[in-house]
This record gives structure tokens, sequence and C-alpha cells, in this order.
């Protein structure tokens, strides 16, 4: 019998809802079977904790006396893009303080960008503020230089464009070279294999065809509450998949949003990746509503059931080949080594299981607690063509 959101969130509101991570839900799903496990279940929680590039945040600086236009803006020598408004900026997580060298002795640090910048306002960390103006006559100061922290802020909403990634590739290097990537350092001649992505715990391969996720989702956002606002750039739902539904390779994407001065540094993490550059790690947590038998299915798969592709990052990933060496599944890559064409190849991840553990944990407690009801998506995501 299928059951609605408004339904599990009354039982919720009473206390009598069965609240289950996705890592338990496959050993429920092994146990009692699909049909079974749809009846006693009503709401999967879901985690990943990884660097996801494509995170900003917009912030309104409170006006100084005379007021600003600004033009030019830099926060911690990073500057952040105007020409939204006369005190509204965007940080981008990949934006580099001004005088930081890049790559012009490769391979750079990045020491510093736009992610470690949203950290330290998150943290309450001071921040040097520098603005400067052509004047008008509503708004006449010319430049303003302070120091800040997020309590000088009037709003500071992250807002990230492209998150939680369903589904992505394994990385390789298979030239006589060690390249740099956002994959992290890849060692020459096929030296390891990174990979990114929460498998089994991960939210869109829990909801692999977004019946469930969709504008209006209430989620887990760095330690807050936040919300999926939209289908994430570069969402590309039409992948093959498997039986299950599930995508073989890097699919949909959410677009999220949420309050940053309520957000916590240890879920929101500055990251450099040595010759790329820098990104942001986020911690996001999406519940899914068991709402039928194929849902509880696709919550009970296991790493076992989900596969990436291999991708080769010395030449098909640049190029654009759509080439792969293959594809393995997410209980090989956590178990440490792959086999690809017959070589024993060490893997390493670069998002944290163990905080996805960790989300999943902290919204089942909230859920189970009546704390946090499921939003109801006021659109669904473009679906699979």
């Amino acid at each position: 019998m299928a059951k609605t959101i408004e339904e599990i969130n009354l039982k919720i509101k009473s206390g009598d809802a069965v609240v289950v991570t996705a890592e338990e839900m496959v050993d429920i799903v092994k146990e009692d079977g699909t049909k079974k496990a749809a009846r006693k279940v009503d709401v999967v929680t879901t985690g990943t904790f990884g660097p996801m590039c494509s995170s900003g945040a917009f912030l309104n600086i409170k006006p100084p006396n005379p007021k600003i236009k600004m033009q030019r803006v830099f926060l911690n020598d990073i500057e952040v893009m105007a020409g939204l408004a006369a005190v509204d900026v965007y940080i981008g997580a990949t934006s580099m303080k001004r005088d930081d060298p890049l790559n012009r002795m490769h391979p750079g640090k990045f020491l510093y960008g736009g992610a470690h910048l949203i950290e330290d306002l998150i943290a309450g960390r001071k921040v040097e503020l520098k603005a400067t103006s052509y004047g008008t006559d509503c708004y006449p100061a010319k430049e303003m230089n302070k120091t800040i922290t997020i309590d000088d802020i009037n709003e500071a909403i992250m807002c990230n464009p492209r998150n939680a990634y369903q589904n992505y590739n394994c990385a390789v290097n298979t030239s006589d070279k060690d390249i740099y990537t956002y994959m992290g350092k890849l060692n020459s001649e096929m030296g390891n294999a990174n990979y990114c992505s929460a498998g089994q715990l991960s939210p869109l391969l829990n909801d692999p065809e977004y019946r469930t996720i969709g504008v209006g989702t209430k989620i887990f956002l760095g330690g807050a509450t936040g919300f999926i606002t939209w289908n994430g750039t570069q969402h590309a739902p039409g992948k093959e998949r498997n039986k299950l539904g599930i995508p073989r390779s890097p699919s949909g994407t959410i677009m999220v949003t949420g309050d940053m001065k309520e957000m916590s540094n240890k879920w929101i993490k500055g990251v450099s990746f040595v010759g790329y550059g820098a990104s942001l790690m986020v911690g996001i947590g999406v519940p899914i509503p068991v709402l039928d038998e194929k849902i509880a299915a696709t919550c009970g798969a296991s790493d076992e059931d989900i596969t990436c592709p291999i991708v080769d990052y010395s030449s098909d990933y640049p190029n654009a080949t759509g080439k792969t060496l293959g594809e393995v599944n997410y209980k090989e890559l956590k178990s440490g080594s792959i086999k690809i064409k017959g070589k024993d190849v060490k893997t390493g991840s670069l998002s944290s299981y163990y905080r996805a553990v960790e989300i999943a944990g902290i919204l089942k407690k909230q859920i189970s607690g009546g704390e946090f009801l499921l939003g109801i998506p006021q659109k669904s995501l473009p679906g699979k063509s």
C-alpha cells in the first residue's frame, strides 16, 4: 500500500514514524524483502560529505555611513562578485586571493580561496573587507575598509549551484607522469585510483528517479536546515541506468540553499587541491520518504549494487572522448584496491564515509524526535529521458 509524504509527516509528529539510515535499510531489505520493508519503514536518511566545487554564498553587508555602492570588493584579499546591488556580493568557492601564484610554479598549493573564506565566516572569524566605488549622489562613499565577522552581515545565504552529484567517476592516470586534478593527485601508470561518493549512503542514489526529491525538499545542509531550490547545473538524468534505475555514471545534481548563520564549520570546510585549486567540503543529508516498494528497493541498494566508470584523467577526461577503462562497484572501491586491466590499483576516497554516516544519523535522530518534518516538493527535478 502506497503512502504519502503528508501521512508520513503525521506519523513523525505523533512519534510513530520508523526512521532508519540508508546503511541500515540495506540490511532490512536483505532480511525482509522490499515489500515488507516498504510497509515497515517510513523514512530513510542519507548523507554525503565531500568536495563540491560549484558552491558559494550571497552576502548582504551592513552599509556604512555615508553609504556606498560597492563596485569592487575584496574579502581577505579575495575579489568577490559585486554588481548585484549596493552592498550585495557573491563568493565563489573556487575564487583565489589576488596575489596567489596559482599554477605559475606547478603544482600550485592554492592555500586560501573562496571556500576557506566561507568557512572563516561560518566559524565567526574576522575578515578584512575592502571596497571601492565611483560614488553617486545617493551612495557618496568611494571606499570602505573595515574588519567584519558574520555578525556584520545582514544575510549570509549559502547558494550552491551544483552539489551532491548522483554517482561519479573513479579517476586514474595512465600516463608516465603524475597529474594534479580536482580528483586529487593521480600517480603515473595507474599508481592509484580516486573516487568521490558515499555510495549506498549518497542522497540521489537512494532516490535515483527523483520521485521524492525536488524543489522544496528539506535537507541537512552544513549543520543547518536547508532546501533544494532547483536541479543543479549539469543535471544529466538521461544516463544509462541499471535494473534498479540507478545511473552508472555522473548524472543528476541539486542546487541547495541555506542560512550560513545557522551552519557549523564542522560541516563546511575549505580545502586545497595541489595543482588544481580550492574547493568546499559540504555536508548534505536528504531524507527519503518510503512511499512504496520501488523506493524501498532503491534505498536498500548496497555498495555492491552501485557501479561507476573508471576514467583516465590524463587523456580521456580532458579531451572528452567518452571512453572508459571499465566499471567498478563501490564495495570494491571501499575495499582499498581494485583490479584494472589485470593490475592491482590502490583506491582512495575524497569524500568521507564516516561523516556521511554521521549526517544520516543526525537526520534520523531529528526526524525520530519530531524536530524535522519532511518538505513536500513543489516541482519535480527533470527525470530520465
